[in-house]
């Protein structure tokens, strides 16, 4: 049993907000624990949040508000967790008999007793954040704590005496994080068996939260346990639904969708041995203060930048697709010669991550070692398990047919025996070779498997939990090398480095007018929530899913207006593209042209890194725009601007600085031209004279004032 903290020591809750724009300036003060007056409650706190729980009868969240809007979120208690053992649902903490789940009267919560038969707090105790897998800046990174800055609070609880033999021996550790200068808190839960017996886990439920209808849009809940999806794997775990027991509610069925839970889809179905544990996946919960797309977005980029530092590595890179070694030396060459700093030997390269052949191993290692001396990181590609047959014994197993099959066909179940071998023969490559890069096409994608002869997962229960958990692994095995990770999924923040922007791939068949703007809306839409750096787009000079000459870059010198197009919508919105070709350029004038954007990249490269505001989405009609934002750096903001349609374009151009810090006037600056100062609006806006020729583009550096 852990001892109880002693609250008396503790600061009480500190009684004003931040001041100023968390997005805008560093906040001062620490994360704390911090308790009530009265010392019936404890809380998480920085400035920004708080979360507020009651420490007796029952230990249950009664709080949890926005300190830089004054919102509460909260509107009735739920437990702190819920196993299911053997058919029993079991609560951890909570408290009962709330008058009314419309609200909740902190008068109230004197009469409300912890609920029969749930798990009660043992003990707290305080410790600092953890790092959930290794990392150190590269790659031009910017410079970030790691583990993020923060405290824990890890709250401690036993069964009553009442429940059943199987649960009796279970103990449970709630452990939350929250961080410094990040209205986000995170929650994981720890179960342990100190029982005689084997208990098995089939279900849990790490957080319930049921909050206000005015709060729901502005709760983002996700969590690490993602995968399927490159652009909402993040979602696997959060479910919103109804609130059957709040009855005062104005939906006359009681379906309003105001109570989320962070739950495993599937299982976890894990058997604990005696003296075995468990620990679940990491909710994430980041509290909105407003109802604006864009400040959302740019609070959960910073999620990211916080949470997932190594996802700012953002090398310019280029795919070759051949492997031979006079191909890649030839595709290392141009790289150099273009200032690119990474090559990735592509899919139907004939590249081999998987070889044992003593003489294959030595020719990449060669390759790797000329890459290095011409100051390029070499990497390759894989395919995992996503439609990969690796036969009928090691597949997953279709649990409605009994045989092998899945969403993509066939698909190798990543705790097979098969993936020992698998994962074993990558990182004994990647170690003999020195590769700096993996591209790991078809992770771990969700796939059930219904297999009882695997010997990492028991049955079709665990099997989502066991494959998940065998994937994360190996990205903390390459984060440990400093392995640079492109996956299409969303492994962030369990390692990887950077997933698809989004894009259709048959897109790129199209004629390359409409593939130019389709792609600058796919990096309009993706920047939404994500940082520039954390997805790529996706270049191939050579034919592509078909469409033959009208769709190719390549000859690149015949078609080099375009292809400048690419090279500067991708390098301006600081989108690294994968140029999927046996070359980057074929003439002296190409290869002048991708040094150009290169060199205007690298120049640019800290402002253009930051974050996007997105001031009008391409639509082949009127210029286009964004705008990239930092009030931490001397260059404040960079706006491209973009015509592509056959026309001349002339208007004043409203461009919002207000995520730049500046708020008086403001220097711009269009191309390499003389600054001009221009005064901001009421609303923190500039307007900009903007005279663009048809099909041209033009950028304006925002370089100072007030």
């Amino acid at each position: 049993m852990r001892p109880i903290l002693a609250l008396a020591l503790l600061a009480v809750f500190l009684p004003a907000a931040a001041s100023a724009d968390w997005l805008l300036a560093e906040v001062d003060g620490p994360a704390t624990v911090t308790r009530s007056p009265n010392g019936r409650e404890i809380a998480l706190e920085n400035g920004l949040v708080r979360r507020t729980f009651r420490t007796a009868p029952g230990f249950a969240t009664v709080g949890l508000l926005n300190l830089a809007s004054g919102e509460e979120f909260l509107r009735a208690v739920e437990p702190e967790a819920v196993l299911i053992v053997g058919g029993e649902r079991v609560a951890v903490g909570g408290l009962a008999e709330q008058p009314d789940r419309g609200y909740l009267d902190p008068a109230w919560l004197e009469a409300m007793p912890a609920p029969a038969g749930t798990f009660r707090c043992t003990g707290y105790e305080v410790g600092a954040t953890e790092a959930p897998f290794p990392w150190t800046p590269a790659r031009h990174a910017p410079p970030a704590p790691w583990p993020p800055a923060g405290i824990a609070l890890t709250a401690f609880f036993a069964p009553p005496p009442e429940v059943p033999a199987a649960i009796a021996g279970l103990r449970v550790a709630v452990r939350y994080e929250l961080y410094e200068g990040l209205p986000v808190l995170a929650k994981e839960i720890r179960v342990e068996n100190r029982g005689a017996e084997a208990v098995t886990l089939d279900g849990l439920v790490c957080e319930a939260l049921a909050v206000t209808e005015q709060a729901r849009p502005r709760l983002h809940v996700e969590s690490d346990y993602a995968f399927g999806d490159f652009a909402d794997g993040w979602r696997q775990t959060v479910e919103w639904g109804p609130d059957l027991a709040y009855t005062s509610q104005i939906d006359y069925r009681y379906q309003l969708p105001v109570r989320m839970t962070s739950r495993y889809p599937l299982g976890p179905g894990i058997v604990l041995a005696p003296s075995e544990s468990f620990r679940s996946f990491r909710t994430f919960e980041l509290l909105h203060d407003s109802d604006d797309r864009e400040r959302q977005g740019l609070a959960r980029r910073r999620l990211y930048r916080t949470l997932a530092p190594q996802a700012l590595e953002n090398p310019v890179l280029m795919h070759v697709r051949s492997s031979d070694s006079e191909s890649v030396r030839l595709a290392i060459d141009q790289c150099a010669e273009a200032g690119f700093e990474m090559v990735i030997m592509t899919f139907w390269s004939g590249f081999d991550l998987e070889s044992r052949d003593p003489a294959y191993i030595e020719r990449v290692r060669s390759d790797v070692e000329y890459a290095h001396s011409r100051g390029i990181e070499l990497g390759g590609y894989t395919l995992m398990c996503a439609s990969r047959d690796v036969g009928a014994a090691d597949d997953v197993i279709d649990p409605a047919t009994g045989q092998p099959g899945s969403k993509f066909g066939q698909s190798a179940c990543l705790a097979s025996a098969w993936s020992d071998a698998y994962f074993e023969r990558v990182l004994e490559f990647i170690d003999a070779t020195g590769l700096d890069v993996i591209e790991t096409d078809g992770p771990y994608h969700g796939d059930v498997c219904a297999s009882t002869s695997h010997p990492h997962h028991a049955g079709l229960a665990d099997s989502q939990v066991a494959q998940w958990s065998r994937c994360a692994g190996f990205y903390h095995a390459c984060r440990e090398r400093g392995i640079y990770v492109n996956t299409p999924d969303w492994y962030y923040l369990q390692g990887s480095n950077k997933c698809a922007m989004g894009y259709r791939e048959s897109n790129w068949s199209l004629p390359r007018d409409r593939q130019i703007v389709l792609a600058r809306q796919n990096i309009f839409d993706g920047t939404y929530r994500v940082t520039p750096s954390m997805g790529w787009m996706f270049v191939p000079l050579v034919e592509y899913h078909g469409g033959g000459p009208a769709a190719t870059l390549e000859p690149l010198s015949e078609h080099l207006p375009e292809y400048e197009w690419h090279l500067a919508q991708n390098f301006g919105s600081g989108v690294q593209a994968c140029w999927r070709g046996p070359r980057l350029y074929d003439a002296l004038e190409t290869r002048a042209v991708v040094k150009k954007w290169v060199d205007f990249y690298k120049r640019h490269r800290a402002i253009l890194d930051s974050d996007v505001i997105h001031v009008r989405r391409p639509d082949g009609r009127r210029l286009d725009a964004i705008l990239h934002a930092n009030p931490h750096l001397p260059q404040r903001g960079m706006a491209m601007v973009y015509n592509s349609t056959d026309r001349p374009q002339e208007e004043l151009l409203a461009l919002p600085l207000y995520y730049t810090g500046l708020t008086r006037n403001a220097l711009v600056r269009e191309r390499d031209g003389a600054p001009v100062e221009h005064a901001l609006d009421r609303e923190f806006r500039v307007r900009l004279p903007v005279s663009l020729a048809p099909r041209s583009f033009t950028w304006f550096a925002i370089e100072g004032g007030q």
